[in-house]
């Protein structure tokens, strides 16, 4: 079993790697053993200011280098992510408790967002231009860079989405502070480390910082960041946002979800299947992107839904490093409760417990935050379970009989709108569903709708505050339009 060396985890800024002075601090787990493997401090607003200070200062220096000069280093990133990936994807998997083939998804997903970095600051990056727009006047826009931005991680992708915001940033020319998640922050920094040896950014472009939401609304108060983005729960989101829209900030908070999966009678479940068990129970359903309620349309015979459970008993849980893996721990002992206590909740309200997974262990890792597929039938509108997101390997079999009423329940069944699936072998009906259903992310006949770098990172309701998403959207973000009306 991988380790790695038991300390307290730094700050980075203005280059230095410095210790927290701060006595508040948390344990890091390895989730899967339920064994500590470091700590992380609580930063005091004094370090943060000192973070964003170094930021502030390299701005000038960073903004005013060539845009060749800052893609290169981005290329020296990419790189870096090359020669590092397997170790990238095992610290991953060691801090998270995810497979090590999900946190490879994990680095991959933020190796093609370098890519797509540097190809957009080559061509949407740039601006605009009309010779002549009246007699004897040009008129011209330019991209410029803003200055300092914050960078706020949530714990289930710890590398994955810094990457939807951080290359994007500094290819730019603003430079960025980046606070990881408190509950999965080593990943972060072992890549953080990897950057400071390897790639060579200039003093102050590039910093980390340590804490909680304590550390958070530092960030969003301090004169000179300009921005934040955030992804993290819904009530968060809301908090980010609005404390950022006090303190006149940009920001991008990406929220919760409740996603609905649609499957139609017509849907080949020979084929699809794996797609949709993975929806569920992918990353032991910790995702924004996770199954949730798996709305089926005309099942009758109980087709669907005895494949399904059937499928979903298959799945075998252990270690994140060991390779027979299909289901990691919950990230944990608290995530773990609280999984456990909707359960407990869904059946209170009549829901029934077809597969129950709060008693499943692992032998070999008896003190491991495990939590076992769980799946509930005769689930209805107004249980909270088909409402509330859970966060956890759990699925919500809801029954209807056409697909007006599907769309309903994704429409109307939850305050979030993140993604919406449909499983059918009708192309009348996908058009039909991913023209009506109000969610960000669409799937057809994909059961985790994640959108390629080139395209923004959607989400609708309560699952998204702001206007620009991340990934591509993150290019208008980070620059402001200077529109320049001249004649000679």
């Amino acid at each position: 079993m991988d380790t790695v060396a038991l300390h307290r985890l730094q700050n980075y800024a203005g280059g230095v790697w410095r210790d927290s002075q701060s006595e508040k601090v948390k344990e890091i787990y390895d989730p899967g053993r339920g064994v500590v493997i470091g700590s992380v401090p609580f930063s005091l607003e004094e370090e943060v200011d000192e973070a964003v200070e170094a930021a502030a200062v390299a701005f000038e220096g960073w903004r005013n280098k060539p845009l060749s000069e800052r893609i290169r280093y981005l290329f020296r990133m990419r790189r870096m992510f090359e020669d590092h990936f397997e170790e990238f994807a095992r610290v991953n998997t060691l801090n998270h408790g995810k497979t090590l083939e999900e946190s490879r998804g994990d680095i991959t997903r933020a190796l093609e967002n370098v890519d797509m970095a540097i190809a957009a600051a080559q061509t949407l990056g740039k601006g605009e231009n009309l010779d002549q727009i009246s007699d004897g006047i040009d008129e011209f826009t330019s991209k410029e860079p803003l200055g300092v931005f914050a960078i706020v991680s949530p714990f289930n992708f710890p590398v994955m989405i810094p990457f939807w915001f951080l290359p994007y940033a500094i290819v730019l020319g603003n430079t960025v502070v980046v606070k990881p998640s408190e509950i999965t922050p080593l990943p972060m920094e072992y890549v953080a480390k990897m950057i400071d040896r390897e790639v060579g950014l200039p003093a102050g472009v590039f910093n980390l910082i340590h804490g909680g939401r304590e550390v958070v609304e530092y960030l969003i108060r301090n004169k000179d960041v300009v921005g934040v983005t955030f992804v993290g729960s819904t009530q968060a989101a809301h908090n980010v946002y609005r404390l950022a829209g006090e303190h006149g900030k940009r920001v991008i908070a990406q929220g919760g979800a409740k996603n609905c999966i649609v499957v139609m009678p017509d849907a080949d479940l020979d084929r699809y299947m794996p797609s949709i068990v993975s929806s569920f129970f992918g990353n032991a359903g910790q995702r924004c992107l996770a199954g949730s309620n798996l709305v089926l349309v005309g099942d009758r015979e109980g087709r669907t839904k005895r494949k399904f459970i059937t499928s979903v008993s298959s799945l075998r849980l252990g270690h994140g490093l060991d390779p027979d893996t299909d289901m990691g721990p919950l990230v944990s002992l608290e995530a773990k409760k609280r999984v456990k206590s909707l359960i407990a909740l869904g059946i209170e309200e009549g829901a029934d417990l077809i597969l129950d997974g709060r008693e499943a262990s692992v032998e070999k890792y008896p003190d491991g935050f495990f939590l076992g597929p769980t799946v509930f039938e005769s689930v209805s509108k107004d249980m909270s379970i088909s409402k509330t997101e859970i966060f956890g390997p759990v699925a919500s079999i809801m029954e209807f009989n056409t697909l007006d009423e599907a769309l309903d329940m994704v429409n109307n069944g939850s305050d979030y709108g993140n993604m919406a699936c449909i499983f059918t072998s009708n192309g009348g009906v996908a058009r039909e569903f991913r023209r009506r259903a109000n969610a960000g992310n669409i799937g057809i006949n994909i059961g985790v709708a994640a959108p390629a770098a080139y395209f923004p990172f959607a989400g609708r309701k309560k699952s998204f505050y702001g206007v620009l998403h991340a990934q591509a959207d993150t290019i208008d973000f980070f620059t402001d339009r200077k529109v320049v009306i001249s004649r000679w």
